[in-house]
């Protein structure tokens, strides 16, 4: 595809153009959102700065723990390299890759940690960040297609890479996996900014998006052609996460949904005594 373009005399790569739009959008709609609900929108920005470290920390340490060999080669290495550069250059291969999940957990984990005392507050802070995840994840989906980094299945029905920079993707018609998953990725996206503008799973969006992405990307792995990210048991590292994310996600939301049932039926029965 086109993994790279000139610009200025520079060499820059499409991921990283399109990574970086993502920010801007997910930054856009968060301080949008944030006005929107008459909340500190300096705060929320803060606060996304925080996730955006936790978010590259998580995304490169679950490539790493997915490319668990290359660690123990790493170690039992260590006395063979000549110099420190080479020991850098083998950790930028340990740890060069990104996994989207390990980001996405990544992020979570360092916005919680961050609010310190103020973590009563985190899933009203998640209402008004949580739909711009996706919106990101769309940019990011459209730079891992145009870079090649990632890629399906051979198909009848897709595009042929040539310039991609996984050598092993080259010359074959594969299905457009990226493009799909960034479609879901922008419908997502309005599913939960229309549940936040109509004050509905208020509290719960977060968990929400967990859920229906953990579903989605479930499904769009059976499309990829890619092994690298890791294969156990036929399901690859992210259908297995993502299992466990469905699995915790729909007993949350079950008990949150029961709770504000249980919670309507007291409004209810204390209006029929009283009113």
């Amino acid at each position: 595809m086109l993994p790279y373009i000139a610009l200025f005399n520079k060499t820059i790569g499409t991921y990283q153009i399109m990574t970086l739009l993502g920010i801007f959008a997910i930054g856009i709609y968060s301080y949008w959102s944030a006005k929107h609900k008459e909340y500190n929108e300096i705060d929320i920005i803060i606060t996304l700065l925080i996730s955006a470290i936790g978010m590259i920390l998580g995304s490169h340490l679950l490539y790493a723990l997915v490319n668990y060999e290359e660690i123990g080669y790493f170690i039992r290495n260590m006395k063979n390299y000549d110099s420190f550069l080479q020991f850098i250059i083998q950790l930028n291969f340990i740890f060069g890759g990104s996994v989207f999940y390990g980001g996405l957990f990544g992020g979570i984990i360092a916005t919680y940690l961050f609010m310190g005392q103020k973590k009563n507050e985190f899933k009203y802070k998640a209402d008004i960040i949580a739909p711009g995840i996706p919106l990101f994840h769309f940019f990011g989906r459209i730079g891992c297609f145009l870079a090649g980094c990632c890629f399906g299945k051979p198909s009848s029905f897709g595009f042929t890479y040539t310039y991609s920079i996984i050598e092993e993707s080259n010359g074959i018609k594969r299905f457009p996996v990226q493009l799909c998953e960034a479609f879901i990725n922008l419908i997502i996206f309005l599913i939960l900014s229309n549940k936040y503008i109509a004050h509905k799973f208020k509290g719960n969006l977060l968990v929400l998006y967990l859920w229906i992405y953990s579903i989605a990307r479930f499904n769009t792995e059976l499309l990829r052609g890619d092994s690298y990210r890791g294969i156990f048991l036929c399901f690859s590292t992210s259908q297995w996460i993502s299992i466990v994310v469905f699995i915790v996600s729909s007993i949350i939301l079950y008990e949150r949904i029961k709770l504000h049932n249980s919670g309507k039926q007291s409004v209810i029965k204390a209006g029929g005594l009283y009113g």
